[in-house]
């Protein structure tokens, strides 16, 4: 993984074999990032792919494996517990364009993945929500 930072930006090379949460992760530490923005593309070959039922508060996930193009990727950064909380959501395409979203737990780069990380001065935090089964955004 590469960056360079460009003002409030941060523009991000993710490398194949590396995996995109963790390595956005690595990079909010890296920047002391705690609040702003990311949007990216690039290709996987492995991706969980998750969706929160609201009625039954539980959480289903999903494993694709092959050839996909990430068709953005898009999402928030945050902190919860003094830590970066990630809120990514992620739309994979196969060979014949058949598409699958949701939130992304986690995803292989099998060629690149180009991020562009958009800081914004200040910080917002997580608190969990008893009604939701969310972790909300806290003002």
């Amino acid at each position: 993984m590469k960056s360079k930072k460009i003002g409030s930006k941060i523009i991000v090379r993710i490398d194949k074999g590396e995996e995109i949460v963790e390595s956005i992760s690595k990079i909010c530490k890296q920047y002391q990032i705690k609040i702003g923005s990311v949007i990216g593309i690039g290709a996987t070959n492995e991706v969980i792919i998750g969706l929160f039922d609201v009625d039954s508060k539980t959480y289903h996930s999903e494993k694709f494996m092959g050839n996909y193009e990430i068709a953005p990727l898009t999402g928030n950064i945050t902190m919860q517990n003094e830590k970066p909380y990630l809120h990514i959501h992620i739309n994979v395409c196969d060979k014949n364009h058949h598409s699958y979203g949701g939130h992304l737990n986690s995803a292989k780069v099998s060629a690149t993945c180009e991020c562009i990380i958009d800081m914004i001065d200040g910080e917002v935090s997580r608190i969990f929500d008893e009604e939701t089964g969310l972790n909300l955004l806290q003002f």
